[in-house]
């Protein structure tokens, strides 16, 4: 493939350059190409397309002068990831556990008590997937509509590479 890139600094001018006209294609990561192909004004015309031509991990941000809730944040994630390996999800977090598994026990807090570790009650885990879900039902809500499919943001069960450390 032969191509004359533009180079363009910042990615709202190259999304303008784009729309414009002024380019045939945008390179970027694909939840940003979906929002773009989102807003366009016939989003129909625009494809983004499967072939993945680099990887980069994404993630929440916070400031870096706060240790505590950046550790905060990064459990939260971990807690989303790790409930959807327990097929714990929003629809059944909250109901009794019938098995007794002990990894269900630890993330809905009943044992080990790892919510006080990071300054949080015993049900800080649970309450999070009630509230938003695990990772699956967020990835589904959220980037899904976009025409964003999971891909390597499988679980590592599933064929991708997702996981989270235990909550221990």
């Amino acid at each position: 493939m032969s191509f004359t890139p533009v180079v363009i600094e910042r990615l709202e001018e190259g999304t303008a350059a784009y729309l414009a006209g002024r380019c045939d294609a945008l390179s970027s990561d694909r939840a940003s190409l979906a929002g773009i192909r989102a807003r366009a004004p016939r989003p129909e015309e625009h494809i983004v397309l499967a072939d993945v031509i680099s990887k980069a991990p994404y993630g929440p941000g916070v400031m870096n002068n706060d240790t505590r809730w950046v550790e905060i944040v990064r459990w939260a994630v971990f807690a989303m990831i790790d409930a959807e390996e327990l097929g714990l999800s929003s629809a059944n977090v909250d109901q009794p556990s019938v098995d007794d598994d002990p990894d269900v026990e630890r993330f809905l807090g009943r044992t080990d008590g790892f919510g006080p570790m990071l300054g949080l009650d015993a049900d800080w885990a649970q309450r999070i997937v009630k509230q938003v879900g695990n990772y699956e039902e967020s990835f589904n809500r959220n980037l899904k509509p976009l025409g964003i499919e999971r891909g390597l943001n499988r679980l590592w069960k599933n064929g991708g590479i997702l996981y989270a450390p235990a909550l221990r």
